[in-house]
């Protein structure tokens, strides 16, 4: 994917997630993840990715974010 793909692709789901609320914001992701992750032949993919996030996350959370 190019940088002009990348952004095209983030931009419509901030638009799409502003679309849909706050208040339907974890669906959209968890129904968007679960499309994406179908897209991949084996869990080996995906798990490295969920580990990676999850990592992430909790590096944000120690740091006050």
């Amino acid at each position: 994917m190019t940088d002009a793909d990348l952004d095209l692709s983030y931009t419509a789901m901030c638009e799409a997630l502003a679309e849909v609320g706050p208040q339907r914001s974890e669906l959209f992701l968890s129904m968007l993840c679960l499309s994406l992750m179908a897209r991949f032949p084996a869990a080996s993919d995906v798990l490295p990715l969920i580990s990676n996030v999850q990592a992430q996350c909790h590096a944000e959370a120690q740091r006050g974010g």
